[in-house]
């Protein structure tokens, strides 16, 4: 399919690029109702995605459509012959694709330490084991194995493809307290196998969706120092580090530029991100972005202040930097904040959101809030029905981070971060 695809691109006139992007995904699949297994299910794919780009005068147009295998070469050649037209009308300042030779490697992951049908019955061995509370159970399970085989291939020599190794639990916790059931959503992604830490993932989320069955809303306002976890310290790291984005800096829609300062006056700890490529532990992980372009890490924010750049090749050569890739994954350094300290006040801690709320342009951080806890010592008391609210400038400037890190998604830093400025409504 691929030479198909390649002749067809090399021979139809008016084509002054190409790129093709490929990702072929293997996967196994458990479905289990209760602890029942019910359907096993093995499946082969395969994506692909052709860029046709053109050069007129002094722009390059570009336009991208996808490929199936199902396709005649007649359609195909159709298909190309289209996009050449539409490119045409894309007016992009001229750019260069990345000429980047050629890589071909391996994933970074224990998940092929043996095969799909013994890791998967032991994923959900993991799973059932936090199902162990009189009026909890694990309604649904569902257990996916993947093994993605990513390419790119260009017109100026770049040929490269990875593969990538993750793992991803579906899960359906549900409390029933008398007449009452509640349930929750649990999707649980990882790239390494560890059936303490699934155990570990799952049972808390069995306690979450007890406590969601006596959560209420605060009879009186709440007025205490609020802690958000991992998912939200995720999405404010990437919205930071995203407004350095060559894409942001060149079409001048960055909310800061390299050399402002994030944390006036601070005093808290002061935020270091650091974006990478590859991060042991993350599902983003890549040693390429969609260009091909090799990814190097870059430090964004240090002690507070915006330090650096990155991005895409054609935004790089616009701003006449080099390219970095579009990394996906961020490490926050850990900061001061101790268990100890944590608890030798009242706090307010975030267990579920709605999604984080963030706008840098207007200076907010805040969003819906579905369970949180009270915590005053030894009593901690589930809390819903609220709101978060605060200045993000403010927030920034005395965040305390916690000096204990966890992996989540493309983020790798603190687990916890303290701040006494945001406001429970």
């Amino acid at each position: 399919m691929t030479e198909r695809i390649l002749n067809i691109l090399k021979t139809t006139p008016g084509v002054s690029d190409y790129r093709l992007n490929t990702v072929v995904t293997k996967s196994y699949e458990l479905f289990f109702v209760h602890k029942k297994l019910e359907t096993v299910r093995a499946t082969d794919t395969a994506s692909r995605n052709v860029t046709v780009y053109v050069k007129h005068g002094d722009f390059m147009g570009d336009y991208t459509f996808p490929v199936y295998v199902s396709q005649t070469d007649t359609e195909i050649a159709d298909k190309v012959a289209d996009a050449v037209k539409k490119a045409q009308l894309i007016d992009n300042p001229y750019y260069d694709l990345p000429a980047e030779g050629t890589l071909s490697a391996a994933a970074d992951s224990n998940l092929e330490s043996m095969p799909a049908e013994e890791l998967g019955a032991k994923i959900a061995d993991a799973a059932f084991a936090a199902s162990c509370y009189a009026n909890g159970s694990i309604n649904a399970l569902e257990v996916f194995l993947y093994r993605d085989e990513v390419s790119v291939i260009n017109s100026r020599g770049t040929e490269k493809s990875e593969v990538r190794l993750h793992a991803m639990i579906e899960a359906i916790p549900t409390w029933n307290n008398g007449d009452e059931s509640v349930e929750i959503y649990e999707d649980h992604r990882f790239t390494e196998f560890d059936a303490a830490a699934i155990t570990e993932e799952i049972d808390r989320k069995m306690q979450e969706v007890r406590d969601r069955c006596f959560a209420k809303a605060p009879n009186e306002k709440l007025t205490c120092p609020v802690v958000l976890n991992a998912p939200e310290l995720a999405y404010l790291a990437m919205d930071l580090a995203g407004e350095l984005n060559y894409a942001s800096v060149y079409n001048k829609t960055n909310a800061f530029a390299k050399g402002d300062s994030l944390q006036k006056n601070p005093t808290g700890d002061l935020l270091n991100i650091t974006l990478r490529g590859r991060m042991k532990g993350s599902v983003r992980s890549a040693l390429f972005d969609a260009d091909g372009t090799a990814m190097t890490d870059t430090t964004v924010i240090e002690k507070g202040s915006a330090v650096g750049y990155y991005g895409a090749s054609r935004f790089a050569q616009y701003l006449q930097l080099p390219p970095t890739g579009n990394l996906p994954c961020a490490e926050v350094n850990v900061g001061t904040l101790t268990a100890e300290e944590l608890k030798a006040q009242p706090y307010f801690e975030c267990i579920s959101m709605s999604g984080l709320q963030l706008d840098i342009y207007n200076d907010y951080i805040g969003g819906e809030v579905r369970l949180a806890y009270y915590v005053d010592g030894d009593n901690k008391t589930p809390v819903t029905g609220i709101s978060i609210s605060g200045k993000l400038s403010d927030c920034l400037s005395e965040i305390r981070l916690s000096s204990t890190e966890t992996v989540y998604g493309g983020y790798k830093g603190p687990d916890k971060a303290l701040f006494t400025k945001i406001e429970i409504v």
